[in-house]
């Protein structure tokens, strides 16, 4: 299926590995110009290299989007070689905390990478493309924005900021030709999660063998409705169709996808 992404550029913020640099290439598959983002330059170099050495085209761009200057730096590089028309939200992370650990100055920073960065990339990148009657905003969310867990309160926290935004800058967008929507994975095996489940087997009693240990995973802390933990490919995906012309229709929506962790109607 040809997503019509050719000529398109987009920015997928953290995209040197996890799901950011699934999007980024499959975006590319699909004709874009992905500007690969991180702060590592050796890792962005790799991910670029091996969009290019696939046919597709890749440029980079290197800043800490928790500052101002971070920002400011990608925003520019990134519009190079043109405006950019796609702007994926993807870069975050998360602290193993709990409410007794979380002080007040990890919220903050988990709020910074989490939440501002989003803003920050949304306030240089968007006026343009409103002002060229198209484009497309992307945030990556998550199900612990609407049903949260007692672990990791800022992390939860902060998807819910990410998800609100998403809607309000829909709201913002009317009438634009730019839409604003979110994509929520559930739990997605990119290779540090393979490696804590591995790590922490043993003592969950999920056995030896990969299949033992997702299947156990999924059981006992990720039930869903597909049996097994997605794929950042499968995110991709989601992310593809909603960058693309066929999903000029929606805006200010959620796509879910995980395995129907989150179980609601609405």
């Amino acid at each position: 299926m040809n997503l019509q992404l050719n000529g398109k550029r987009v920015l997928v913020t953290g995209s040197t590995a996890g799901l950011g640099e699934a999007i980024a290439k499959l975006l590319a598959q699909e004709g874009a110009t992905v500007i690969v983002h991180g702060r590592s330059g050796e890792r962005a170099t790799a991910v670029a290299n091996e969009i290019i050495a696939s046919g597709g085209c890749a440029e980079i761009a290197l800043g800490d989007l928790a500052t101002d200057a971070g920002a400011d730096s990608v925003a520019s590089k990134s519009s190079e070689g043109g405006p950019i028309d796609i702007l994926v939200n993807n870069a975050g992370y998360y602290h193993h905390l709990n409410w007794v650990t979380a002080s007040p100055d990890k919220w903050i920073e988990t709020y910074e990478v989490n939440v501002l960065s989003a803003v920050r990339m949304i306030q240089r990148l968007v006026p343009a493309m409103r002002e060229r009657g198209w484009g497309r905003v992307i945030q990556i969310g998550g199900g612990l924005a609407s049903q949260p867990i007692p672990m990791q309160p800022d992390y939860n926290a902060s998807l819910a900021a990410r998800h609100n935004l998403a809607v309000s800058l829909a709201r913002d967008l009317k009438d634009s030709g730019v839409t604003s929507n979110i994509v929520a994975p559930g739990a997605i095996l990119v290779p540090s999660v393979r490696e804590l489940l591995e790590k922490i087997s043993t003592q969950h009693g999920w056995g030896e063998t990969w299949e033992e240990i997702e299947r156990g995973c999924v059981r006992d802390m990720v039930p869903n409705d597909v049996g097994r933990l997605g794929r950042p490919e499968e995110i991709a995906g989601a992310v593809a169709y909603l960058a693309s012309p066929y999903a000029d229709y929606v805006s200010g929506a959620t796509i879910r996808v995980d395995g129907g962790t989150i179980r609601s109607a609405f």
